[in-house]
């Protein structure tokens, strides 16, 4: 394990290798002349674009290359803020904590195929995107947990009408209209019940695993870790039980028969994935693309400010 854990780390590409200039308009025109792009990612599962000095105002040329069909952020569970023509905050949770390996909306019916992040403002210290190999995170869990995830789990979702904790419905889907939540959930094989007090609860049952869709390989591929109570932190779980029962948090996890992920699940497969992870350090400009089905992402804690744009594709 140790020997694979050395084996893969992103693809990084600089002015001098692409031999252009080191400017948007030069990456923006190396870009232009590469023929297979999404083979490329599927081979190296993630690229570092590092030197190019992109500025925000120049992302969008960029990004017409990266990501052909940029996605709006619909029921994501992470606090963001939309900056962009489907640009987003990458993440506001709080400098200090560290947030664990996942896949994009992996809990989800659909998700991205690609995520492009870009470094505005660097952090004075830490603040790292740490990268895993999901074949790898897979790989290094014990065959127990495995095998107790093989029939997948259920998400369940409580999402408050504009006042309580966690996301609102509104936030969640980007819409002020319970029609259109409808319509959405309609489509994506989820259950759910709206609440006497405005809120709205999703349950949905998703695999643990999948397979790319180029290379068959199958990676681990679900939030369970970061839904779970457990995921917290023992002082923050441990309030949070004293004020709402489990399937009235903002988000639970369990598995699909609805009966408890053990603790212990929860936490190695947390930690595995951290430890296994490649950090990808920032520069004010630089960009990182990842296959979104071969590559878990997180974030570093850090101090100073940071300022990381996410977009995705399908």
């Amino acid at each position: 394990m140790e020997n694979s854990r050395a084996a893969w780390k992103p693809l990084e590409i600089t002015p001098e290798e692409a031999e252009t200039t080191a400017d948007a308009d030069g990456l923006a025109a190396y870009l232009s002349t590469l023929d297979d792009l999404e083979g490329l990612l599927a081979e190296k599962k993630a690229l570092v674009l590092r030197g190019f000095g992109v500025a925000e105002a120049e992302l969008d040329p960029v990004m017409d290359h990266l990501l052909p069909n940029r996605l709006a952020y619909v029921h994501g569970n992470s606090p963001r803020t939309k900056v962009g023509n489907n640009v987003y905050t990458s993440t506001e949770y709080p400098a200090e904590y560290v947030i664990s390996m996942h896949n994009e909306l992996s809990y989800a019916h659909a998700w991205p195929t690609r995520l492009l992040f870009t470094c505005v403002v660097a952090p004075a210290s830490g603040g790292a995107t740490p990268v895993v190999d999901g074949t790898l995170w897979l790989a290094s869990l014990d065959d127990e947990v495995r095998e107790a995830f093989a029939d997948g789990v259920r998400y369940t979702q409580n999402l408050h009408g504009g006042r309580g904790l966690g996301k609102s419905w509104q936030d969640t889907f980007e819409t002020e209209g319970r029609e259109d939540v409808e319509a959405f959930l309609q489509e994506t094989e989820a259950s759910w019940t709206w609440l006497r007090d405005g809120g709205l609860r999703v349950s949905q049952d998703r695999p643990s695993t999948t397979r790319h869709p180029l290379t068959g390989d199958e990676v681990w591929f679900n939030q369970a870790d970061q839904w779970h109570p457990a995921g917290l932190g023992d002082e923050t779980a441990a309030a949070l039980a004293k004020v709402l029962p489990a399937d009235e948090l903002p988000q639970n996890v369990t598995f699909a028969d609805g009966s408890p992920i053990p603790t212990q699940y929860v936490t190695q497969i947390r930690d595995r994935g951290l430890e296994f992870a490649v950090d990808v350090d920032w520069h004010q400009g630089d960009l990182l693309l990842i296959d979104n089905v071969l590559v878990g992402h997180g974030r570093r804690s850090y101090a100073g400010d940071r300022r990381i744009l996410v977009a995705m594709c399908n």
